[in-house]
């Protein structure tokens, strides 16, 4: 039977076997960004000759064009090679190589993803996915019937469903705010929430950045202000981690719950939650967990079996992004949506619904076109350009929303550029 020391053996013997510039994704990117580390990262955010390199670690369908990676977002060969070693290695005997060897190995990821984080790993779960570590908190906290739960119109569906879910069943009252997009400020959004705060209000639940429009929130700030209050904030970070650079100090919530599929570029089916640590005892797992994990982390990852595979290879994701460096990451896709935003700024019905300002918006960004359906333009432009964005009926934000990512072309917006020109000039076809 093969041992924790013949299988790591075997992924280096793998690992340098690969193809050079092929496989070697985080080698190479270490590589390239030694040779350009003296430069900002603004400048380097139009040096397609360095972004080319980056993009040489994907492996991509090129026939069509993925401008929603706010969705879910193809991993690096790197993240695969290891994910594919792992499901290999636990198919030889689950019961011992996936259950004895490779599931204590989340440890070190729980300590990895911590440590970007900013928090102490024994605040930090491990979970499939945004709307489960979301779901832990709008569940597991205790409510009496008539608490108010204070959150936006534009919160993401999953979560609104959650809350109204609860409404139904125990007469908790859900209370839905809305603004405009963009917001005059950031301020504003402060502002929005102190002004709806009754003497009943017990949790703020906001996003970190909008996945309809891409506004970011001034987290810190609202946090601050709920906590004075004696309200709890849980915030959906969905669209934020490793979208743009930020810590757990410049957020100072309760609880936070992210995807790492989409900006981390981790595995599909890879989450966390972070729980503010005296809080972890009074917050209740979505499956039952023993008393004696009262105060432990770990009790909301009682989900039964699961593939180790899919969080162990959250750490190749994690070494990947840190290779190019959060701060060049962010610089890049704020370059990107420039790009397109700006050539589409000031034409005729045009409408953008998020704003250049860097502290509110990065990659992820919406615009409409005056009289044309967001339903019918995405399927235009799929059937015309196979191009993929997301279509957003929202009325406070009527328009596609485009997100594109580190191995997106320039050339790959201009296709988009072009064909939204086409249509603000002549219409849809009939």
């Amino acid at each position: 039977m093969s041992t924790r020391r013949d299988f790591l053996s075997s992924i280096f013997a793998a690992s340098a076997t690969i193809p050079a510039l092929k496989n070697d994704g985080v080698q190479r990117v270490l590589s390239v960004v030694a040779q350009v580390d003296a430069r900002s990262p603004e400048d380097l955010a139009a040096d397609e000759e360095f972004w080319r390199q980056i993009q040489q670690a994907f492996t991509l369908d090129r026939t069509l064009i993925n401008l929603n990676n706010g969705g879910v977002s193809p991993s690096p060969r790197v993240v695969l090679e290891a994910m594919r070693r792992y499901l290999e290695f636990s198919n030889q005997a689950p019961v011992y190589h996936m259950w004895r060897i490779l599931e204590p190995e989340v440890e070190g990821v729980r300590r990895e993803l911590a440590r970007e984080f900013g928090c102490d790993p024994e605040e930090l779960a491990i979970t499939r996915n945004a709307s489960e570590a979301l779901e832990i908190c709008q569940m597991g906290i205790d409510l009496q019937r008539g608490d108010e739960v204070l959150t936006t119109d534009q919160d993401y569906g999953r979560m609104l469903t959650t809350w109204d879910q609860r409404a139904r069943r125990e007469g908790i009252v859900v209370r839905k705010v809305s603004f405009p997009d963009p917001p005059p400020s950031m301020q504003y959004l402060v502002d929005m929430f102190e002004r709806n705060i009754t003497r009943k209000t017990r949790v703020i639940h906001f996003c970190h950045i909008t996945n309809l429009s891409g506004q970011i929130f001034p987290v810190k700030e609202i946090c601050r202000m709920a906590r004075a209050r004696g309200i709890r904030t849980i915030v959906d970070g969905a669209h934020a981690f490793a979208h743009f650079p930020f810590t757990l100090a410049d957020l100072e919530c309760d609880y936070y719950g992210t995807s790492l599929h989409k900006w981390l570029l981790a595995p599909i089916g890879t989450g966390f939650l972070y729980v503010r640590r005296e809080l972890i005892s009074d917050l209740w797992p979505l499956m039952a967990a023993a008393e004696s994990q009262h105060d432990d982390i770990r009790k909301f990852e009682e989900i039964g079996t699961h593939p180790a595979a899919n969080h162990n290879a959250i750490a190749e994701a994690l070494t990947f992004h840190r290779g190019i460096g959060g701060e060049r990451k962010a610089a890049r896709l704020r370059y990107l949506r420039d790009r397109w935003m700006r050539r589409l700024d000031g034409q005729p019905g045009v409408t953008l619904y998020t704003s250049y300002d860097p502290e509110q918006s990065c990659g992820l960004a919406n615009v409409g076109i005056a009289g044309i359906d967001p339903g019918a333009l995405t399927n235009h432009l799929w059937q015309t350009k196979r191009i993929i964005v997301t279509g957003i009926g929202h009325e406070a934000c009527t328009g596609i929303r485009v997100t594109p990512n580190v191995y997106t072309t320039v050339r790959e917006l201009d296709v988009l550029i072009d064909a939204l020109e086409d249509v603000i000039r002549n219409g849809m076809p009939s």
